[in-house]
């Protein structure tokens, strides 16, 4: 059987009542272009029926996986653990509640075209979605990453994005990293494009990140990625002899 050409990579926390309408949105914005997908949801241990809505649908549909964390993780980890299985040659990752629209894929495909990874940014759209508190809180967070990490990213707290397989292949986990990921893709030399996307409101269940894990949760994360894109160093092999090539790194084979 071939490797799909996309994975659709989703960490889930209590989200059954989402889950069906998600992989049904995410078949419809896809079914146009004719691309091979899959599916990979992963439960971080939620208190609802998640688990057996994401069996459920991996019943109904080959494109669907699911994996069950042993305890809840965060959504760092869950997304993580989403990606280290991913089959395709290109990885979105969203977020489970519907918030991110599937009708928005085809235009980070289009974008992949020109960069390595393609970042949604909801400046435009926070209102549609979100209360006040909310998109406040995100306003200021954005604002001290930039500020401390030296970035422009307008929206680093959306998780809607689209990359090339080989962006994460010299990645290490770390708690919190789905929010730098951007940066972490820019200190290994790859580029990187915002698009506009949508911001639906929320249709089941609750958010599961305040204000507080906005501002404050990260602060940590933040200075220990503004150190490694101080001190990284990043280099390029120009030609090389006697080796074939399985044995070249990924990241520096031709696609």
């Amino acid at each position: 059987m071939s490797k799909p050409e996309l994975s659709i990579v989703v960490p889930c926390h209590n989200e059954a009542g989402n889950l069906p309408l998600l992989v049904d949105r995410i078949e419809q914005a896809l079914a146009p272009l004719q691309v091979s997908y899959e599916v990979i949801i992963t439960d971080d241990r939620s208190d609802d029926n998640s688990w057996e809505v994401l069996k459920q649908l991996a019943a109904k549909s080959s494109r669907v996986r699911g994996q069950l964390m042993l305890e809840n993780r965060g959504e760092s980890a869950a997304s993580w653990a989403g990606m280290q299985i991913a089959e395709g040659r290109y990885i979105v990752t969203m977020d489970a509640d519907l918030q991110n629209d599937p009708a928005d894929l085809p235009k980070f495909l289009e974008a992949l075209n020109a960069a390595d990874c393609v970042c949604g940014t909801r400046v435009s759209s926070r209102g549609e979605g979100d209360h006040i508190v909310r998109i406040l809180s995100s306003r200021i967070a954005n604002w001290v990453r930039n500020r401390l990490s030296g970035e422009q990213i307008s929206d680093a707290g959306c998780t809607y994005r689209a990359f090339r397989r080989e962006c994460i292949d010299n990645l290490k986990f770390f708690k919190g990293m789905h929010r730098f990921l951007p940066t972490l893709f820019k200190i290994e030399g790859f580029s990187v494009v915002e698009i506009p996307v949508a911001n639906n409101p929320r249709l089941y269940g609750s958010a599961h990140y305040g204000v507080w894990n906005r501002l404050f949760a990260s602060f940590y994360d933040l200075l220990a990625v503004r150190w490694m894109k101080a001190r990284m160093v990043s280099y390029r092999i120009t030609e090389r002899v006697g080796m074939s090539q399985d044995s070249v790194p990924t990241t520096d084979r031709q696609n």
